[in-house]
């Protein structure tokens, strides 16, 4: 899981009593076909040898990404995958670190801003200073280009040279419900700080500030302040020239002053950013900024295999997790300072080869299926962002996926939490095979922390792939919701990146096979399948599937015309 929040253990601390049926007025369809036995044991050796001490915490580029790579690949070898890379294991994945130092207070006219206390910023260009010499300000609400909703915070202004003065989450997070163009309470990924950024360079934009608020953020200004400054990327050809100069973030104090110095009411525009057809506002003053960067290289690696499909082969289905955790970190209070990264994310590795496994004792399916073992999600999603930035299967012929990221260890549940909501045509597989085995769906807790665009299934969503992301829920069989949520509680406090998170022989691993059956009904039902899951129309990613999916059928229309 990202370090940024925490998100997969988090999330789960609500459930629901099952909820009663009406009977069918139909007949019932065909018995599911049967489910091959979790590997449990499988499971368990998988989950140890990768969180084991001399592994040192799977840290990516580290000293022993060599060894892990090589324990994943023998047990994708032995679960029946075929190297999935054009006859090759790994993907490389190169990524940059851009660290900024030496950082000048912000000027604005007579106002002066100390770095840190006031505001943070960083670059996501290589580029070894960074200056903004009289910068105008441009309050552009909050930032969003949403033509399926008919909304355009950036119509008929010319943003290039200029900042971007940005609000946190969507127009109307305020509700207490999902009513609403922007789904109300519930975060969507234009209320995320990253789209935020990408949009304003989108629109030529020479930097990016986004107004912080604890509520709308879902976070303190410490999390920014003891995290800003450093940025991780997928490394590019053009250096990131194709970003801002400065992304960055300012107290709600400080942009109050900045607009009072303008002449502007803060609170008003605000106001009037949450209307449709809000125009942006130049702030005529000027923003003076200037600090260093520190830039490092490093190579790191996906893992993937496949089994290739029958009938459908250029059909994907995609099963991933992520390999890497935090390698060596703060030592506990015995001196132990390898975060193993047990549940997190071993867990999910031991349940895609699991799925492999599953995959092969009931035979190749239609539609072909790839295994994909991600490195640098602690890192921002980076292995995921960049299989979807160059993907060895078309994106526009993968069907959908399933990406598991730390399983549960207390027990079997009666109910999954959905994160996200309902996006996709996604859900009625999930709702078929929620009856097959008898589970009831969970309210996601915290929909406004917008939690679906926090993990390496969002890689793939954000370019149009419909991705499950799903999970059990708290109301443990054994123990009800009280202790569900008391045990999920603990990891949170106690071992969640800490040296803590350690492989027990004493887990009970009941919990974790009902995932992966979950997961391999889920996954099964699209590699036998021949639907084409989309996003429900007004989704912001159903715009892209919809472009995506028709260079395929212009290319099999170009074809047959031949």
């Amino acid at each position: 899981m990202s370090s940024s929040l925490g998100r997969a253990f988090a999330a789960l601390l609500l459930a629901s009593a099952p909820l009663a049926h009406a009977p069918l007025a139909f007949a019932a369809p065909a018995p599911a076909a049967k489910v091959p036995a979790v590997p449990v044991a499988l499971m368990r050796e998988t989950i140890k040898t990768l969180s084991a001490d001399d592994m040192e915490g799977r840290g990516p580029s580290g000293p022993k990404e060599q060894q892990t790579l090589d324990a994943i690949i023998a047990r994708f070898k032995a679960a029946g995958l075929a190297p999935g890379n054009k006859g090759q294991w790994l993907q490389d994945v190169p990524m940059v670190t851009i660290v900024a130092k030496d950082i000048s207070p912000l000027k604005v006219g007579s106002l002066s801003f100390k770095p840190g206390a006031d505001f943070v910023v960083s670059s996501y260009r290589e580029a070894d200073r960074t200056v903004l010499d009289g910068s105008e300000l441009v309050f552009v609400g909050y930032g969003i280009t949403a033509p399926e909703l008919g909304w355009d915070d950036y119509a008929g202004i010319d943003m290039k040279g200029k900042v971007a003065v940005i609000l946190v989450n969507d127009p109307d997070y305020e509700n207490t419900d999902e009513t609403g163009l922007f789904k109300g309470r519930r975060m969507t990924w234009y209320g995320r700080w990253p789209y935020k950024y990408a949009e304003a360079a989108r629109h030529g934009a020479k930097a990016a500030l986004i107004v912080h608020d604890t509520f709308p953020a879902a976070y303190g200004w410490n999390v920014l302040e003891s995290s800003g400054g450093t940025g991780n990327f997928v490394a590019s050809a053009n250096k990131g020239m194709d970003q801002t100069q400065a992304n960055g973030w300012m107290r709600r104090p400080v942009a109050e002053a900045i607009f009072a110095a303008a002449g502007k009411n803060f609170a008003a525009l605000s106001a009037q950013a949450k209307q449709k057809g809000f125009k942006a506002v130049p702030l005529g003053v000027s923003a003076n900024l200037s600090f260093d960067n520190t830039i490092t290289h490093a190579l790191s690696h996906n893992v993937i295999g496949v089994i290739p499909g029958t009938t459908r082969p250029h059909d994907y289905v995609l099963y991933s997790g992520h390999w890497d955790h935090l390698g060596h970190c703060k030592a506990d209070a015995t001196g132990d300072d390898i975060c193993n990264g047990a549940v997190d994310n071993a867990s999910g590795i031991g349940a895609l080869v699991a799925l492999a496994d599953m995959n092969r004792r009931a035979g190749p399916a239609p539609r072909t299926q790839v295994f994909a073992a991600w490195t640098l999600e602690e890192s921002g999603l980076l292995g995921s962002e960049y299989y979807a930035q160059h993907p060895i299967y078309p994106l526009a012929q993968t069907v959908g996926g399933v990406n598991m990221d730390a399983l549960s260890v207390i027990g079997p549940t009666r109910d999954v939490q959905v994160t996200g909501g309902d996006k996709s045509e996604l859900t009625a597989i999930l709702k078929k095979v929620e009856g097959q085995m008898h589970l009831v769906e969970t309210p996601e807790d915290h929909p406004e922390r917008g939690h679906y665009y926090r993990s390496d299934h969002f890689s793939l969503a954000k370019m149009g792939v419909p991705m499950f992301a799903v999970g059990r829920g708290s109301d443990l069989i054994k123990g009800g919701t009280a202790l569900g949520n008391a045990q999920l509680e603990d990891y949170v406090e106690h071992r969640y990146h800490q040296p803590s998170d350690e492989y027990s022989d004493s887990w009970d691993m009941t919990g974790m096979a009902q995932e992966v059956e979950l997961y391999y009904r889920l996954g099964r039902e699209l590699a036998v399948g021949t639907s084409w899951p989309n996003w429900h129309p007004g989704d912001e990613f159903r715009a892209i599937r919809d472009a995506s999916r028709a260079t395929v059928t212009t290319n099999k229309t170009a074809t047959k015309s031949k």
